[in-house]
């Protein structure tokens, strides 16, 4: 019996150390079977609780009075499969007639505190299917990926969301993006990141980089073209064009909409070229585009109308060329100029970190959720990393990017270096790697000499 009482007590040390220090390996030993466990139990009474019941129907109380049975009981959703996740579990709900999708997602926060899980959140699967996630501790106080990711060509994961599901930047589904954040927000992270994972893949990489290409040019063996000032870039968003305009006549001479030609094979974008044929896909990171608006002379608004032009026409135009933008920035309002308010309506996905004003968190989800707008201005500034990612469905989630430092994102680009591109029209602006680039100048006063 004390060996018993002695064993006890240790395994509930170890659980409880475990939870304080490790709560990802607390949830894979203990938490995974006693949440499980708990929700099966209070499963009927929750739901009842809740709200989440349906009284019986008019036969089962005929049937009930002609064999003389007691009324049989309000019936809540049935579950179709409990699948417990290396970060919760989730459960499939099949509705009862007269239920709606809205009605789990309104009681998400009474379903949390009723199963003692740290975050709940549903989605219609298909009509009377709904998905219930539970995540059994807070993976976005230290992420961590999966070892194993479904990536695709041009997706890649960048972060990972409240709900303990992989986030996805998928650009064959949303071309276009924005993305903001204050200084220290961990906008700098969530882009590292992304080009850390399209590294590895058949893409170019183009980058604008105003302040001198500090955040982009250590990256630079991976980039097929790089600007680090205004002039620069508005030459090399005009080589854009340009080639963007020569994709759409090789999309024209390759049509194939003869009337032999089953329709399916009619190329309408570069993804629907035989792979010989194929331009390769262009992924333009602007990291801050507020710089390539702001003017204070004539001839620097003539530069910066020609800049917005042509990132509204790559925006409009740029997705069936196989041209995908990535614009970051600190702030992004209508006090920029003419152009911006038409180039956010291009850019689908969007991406908030924190932000100093509410007027930045409008232009991303103004248009998109009020309840977005209200969850990016509630960003504390000591949790950086963490956002809030929408597109123009009008869903959103927080995320939060694993750390990647500098020299880790570093060391990936010059390991993929050979898979950069050499593109013609882009070979003026591609950065020159050289001794003296890579030895750095001092900028601190040398100490003065002593007798």
């Amino acid at each position: 019996m004390t060996a018993l009482t002695v064993t006890l007590v240790l395994v509930v040390a170890a659980a409880g150390l475990l939870r304080w220090r490790r709560p990802a390996w607390y949830w894979l030993t203990f938490g995974v079977v006693l949440a499980t466990l708990r929700v099966l139990v209070r499963y009927a009474s929750v739901m009842d609780a809740c709200g989440l019941t349906v009284p019986p129907s008019r036969w089962r109380l005929a049937l009930a009075r002609m064999t003389n049975r007691p009324a049989p009981e309000s019936r809540p959703p049935r579950i179709l499969r409990l699948r417990p996740t290396r970060t919760g579990l989730v459960l499939r709900l099949k509705l009862r007639p007269g239920q709606d999708a809205f009605d789990i997602a309104a009681a998400s926060d009474r379903l949390r505190h009723s199963f003692a899980m740290y975050g709940v959140t549903s989605r219609e699967l298909r009509s009377s299917v709904v998905e219930v996630r539970m995540t059994g501790y807070d993976v976005l106080k230290r992420v961590q990926m999966p070892a194993k990711t479904d990536t695709r060509p041009m997706r890649v994961p960048v972060a990972l969301r409240e709900d303990g599901a992989v986030h996805y930047r998928d650009y064959r589904a949303i071309p276009h993006a924005l993305t903001l954040g204050a200084t220290e927000s961990g906008k700098s992270v969530y882009q590292r990141n992304l080009v850390a994972g399209l590294a590895s893949m058949d893409v170019a990489l183009v980058g604008i980089d105003c302040k001198q290409g500090v955040e982009l040019f250590p990256l630079a063996r991976r980039f097929s073209a790089l600007a680090d000032n205004p002039d620069t870039a508005a030459e090399l968003l005009d080589a854009l064009v340009t080639r963007m305009e020569g994709v759409y006549q090789l999309i024209r001479a390759e049509q194939r909409i003869t009337a032999d030609t089953p329709d399916a094979e009619i190329a309408a974008d570069i993804w629907d070229l035989p792979d010989h044929l194929r331009p390769t896909p262009i992924v333009v990171l602007v990291d801050e585009v507020a710089e390539l608006a702001l003017f204070a002379s004539k001839e620097e608004e003539k530069r910066r109308d020609r800049i917005i032009t042509a990132l509204v026409r790559l925006a409009q135009l740029g997705r069936a060329a196989g041209i995908y933008l990535e614009i970051c920035g600190q702030r992004f309002g209508s006090e920029l100029g003419k152009g911006i308010t038409m180039l956010r309506a291009q850019l689908t996905g969007r991406t908030a970190h924190r932000v100093n004003d509410e007027t930045s968190a409008n232009m991303a989800f103004g248009d998109i959720s009020p309840d977005a707008v209200l969850a990016a201005i509630q960003i504390p500034a000591e949790t950086r990393g963490l956002a809030i990612a929408a597109d123009s469905t009008g869903g959103w989630h927080r995320i939060r990017a694993p750390h990647t430092s500098l020299r880790q994102a570093v060391n990936l680009c010059n390991r993929h270096a050979d898979l950069t591109p050499g593109l013609p029209e882009l070979a003026p602006f591609r950065p020159e790697l050289n001794d003296a680039a890579a030895t750095p100048t001092p900028v601190t006063k040398p100490a003065p000499a002593t007798a």
